[in-house]
């Protein structure tokens, strides 16, 4: 009788679907740290963003009504769309709500709302049913030793770790990525040393929702498109964060691979319906054990 392939080589196999998994987190994870560190507004809505990013490139590649492009300027249109939709939810809710000096557990119940709007609005333009690009949904897996990966899965990476990259450039070697840092360390030191905060927050809001955006439309490509899949994947988002450490971005991309590769391991001893709930108990014995997360900085109580 044929044997299947060994354990040695399902957790290979399961490694690498873990680093891409980790990868999508990732980018979606690291605008809602930076978000969370500039202003520490916990953004239930984040997932929509997600969705939204996926929706639009759905639209503009296959939908009826769209123009039938190709996905990769239908993903560009996509991110562009969730850039500036980051920013129009900035400028036009959170700025004045914040002017206002709504507390922060006031604008957490205002995420959750956002978020039931924005999911519910995504349910009525797209439905119910699942769907998925015109491009790349079928591929021939290169086997690569004990390894089998698509050459879609395989660009997926790599385009994630060069925008991770390009995000840990702009933190550590711009004059903007400076002004973030500060104003996530200090934001009273910040404005005080001249930094426009309400500009660095803007920019913060609009990388966030594009990023947001375009782990959309990888996620759509890895899994299937539906018009709650940002809302599932935020669980996720959160874990990674909080995993990495609160208000790091650095920590957000560690923490979001670790979850990853945990949810696509746990799959090699228990049903894969259950991925999720043993990411989140790696979480928590993490945390049991470093309280302050993987890159977060133990802080005074009192």
């Amino acid at each position: 009788m044929p044997q299947g392939p060994g354990f040695l080589d399902r957790a290979l196999q399961a490694l690498v679907d873990g680093i891409q998994f980790g990868a999508i987190i990732a980018i979606t994870a690291v605008g809602l740290s930076l978000i969370f560190g500039t202003t520490h507004l916990i953004n239930f809505a984040h997932g929509e963003l997600v969705t939204i990013g996926a929706v639009v490139a759905f639209f503009l590649n296959v939908g009826a009504a769209g123009p039938g492009w190709h996905l990769i300027p239908s993903a560009a249109v996509a991110i562009v769309i969730g850039a500036l939709l980051g920013g129009l939810i900035e400028r036009g809710m959170w700025r004045p709500l914040r002017k206002r000096g709504v507390g922060l557990i006031n604008l957490f119940i205002i995420t959750i709302g956002l978020s039931l709007l924005l999911r519910h609005i995504v349910l009525v333009f797209f439905g119910t049913r699942p769907q998925s690009y015109r491009e790349y949904d079928i591929q021939q897996a290169l086997d690569l030793g004990p390894i089998g990966i698509t050459p879609r899965d395989l660009i997926i990476i790599a385009l994630s770790v060069l925008v991770l990259l390009g995000v840990a450039f702009l933190l550590q070697r711009t004059r903007t990525g400076t002004a973030i840092r500060a104003l996530s360390s200090n934001p009273d030191l910040a404005e005080a040393s001249g930094i426009d905060v309400n500009r660095v927050v803007l920019i913060v809001w609009v990388l966030g929702g594009g990023l947001a955006a375009l782990g959309g439309v990888f996620y759509g490509l890895t899994e299937i498109i539906t018009w709650d899949m940002g809302f599932r994947l935020l669980l996720l988002m959160f874990a990674g964060i909080i995993l990495g450490g609160l208000g790091s971005a650095y920590g957000a991309m560690v923490g979001s691979f670790v979850i990853g590769i945990v949810a696509q391991m746990s799959s090699l001893w228990f049903p894969i319906d259950l991925q999720n709930a043993w990411a989140l108990l790696a979480l928590i014995v993490v945390l049991l054990i470093r309280p302050q997360g993987i890159l977060g900085q133990r802080e005074r109580v009192g």
